[in-house]
């Protein structure tokens, strides 16, 4: 049964909402430590399978929801698939322990924000939390190369993704780093000294010219191409 988190916690002030999604009461106890020693996180509601992730999507108000990809009952991808009807569904970000599986690249392709090892470095953790809540790609280096022999329109090792990258114009990859290092539309915009609007067409012009799925590959891509080298 869903868990509500937030006791006598004053949740008027500025934080992220997240929350907690896995079978295993221990890892949502300890990301629930990590991420309460954070002045701006709160971990607000948790669940232990998809089901439970549903109801406190319509009930908690998230901004995040980390979700595990192996549960029972209702696993994380066909919860991705319900929550791409949900309206205004939070940011979702895979926790997985497995590397180089084919499970995380397709949470990708329904709609997640990003992935995230189980072993994660607590810091790393919280980071990708505030990433996602602000629209940015959140993912974890340690899957990334492996991650790209999933990607069926990116079967490219690194000279190949250099070289899909270089197709590119100079503006566009400047964006394409951007996106690599989980930034969000607007942090890109003020970087660069650009409109929100420009940002959102240059993203989209960078998927149509890569044939990147959404933007969590593309950061991929900027990986493998040695954009944040």
């Amino acid at each position: 049964m869903t868990a509500q988190l937030e006791g006598g916690v004053d949740t008027a002030r500025a934080v992220i909402r997240v929350g907690v999604v896995d079978d295993e009461a221990m890892a949502r106890t300890f990301v629930g430590k990590i991420l309460g020693s954070a002045p701006d996180v709160l971990v607000v509601a948790e669940g232990a399978d998809g089901t439970e992730a549903l109801e406190l999507v319509r009930t908690a108000d998230l901004d995040v929801l980390l979700l595990d990809l192996r549960m029972p009952r209702m696993d994380g991808l066909d919860t991705l698939r319900e929550l791409r009807r949900v309206p205004k569904a939070p940011a979702v970000v895979v926790l997985t322990t497995f590397n180089a599986d084919q499970a995380v690249a397709t949470a990708l392709q329904l709609g997640a924000k990003g992935f995230l090892l189980k072993h994660v470095d607590p810091a790393e953790l919280v980071r990708a939390v505030r990433v996602a809540a602000k629209g940015g790609a959140v993912l974890d280096p340690a899957l990334t190369h492996d991650l790209m022999g999933h990607l069926a329109s990116h079967h490219l090792d690194r000279i190949g993704a250099a070289a899909e990258v270089a197709r590119l114009s100079a503006r566009l990859q400047d964006v394409l780093r951007l996106v690599g290092m989980g930034r969000s539309n607007s942090e890109i915009a003020e970087e660069l000294r650009l409109s929100d609007s420009t940002v959102r067409g240059y993203v989209s012009e960078i998927l149509a010219a890569t044939g990147c799925a959404n933007r969590v590959t593309a950061a991929v891509l900027a990986q493998r191409a040695g954009l944040l080298d």
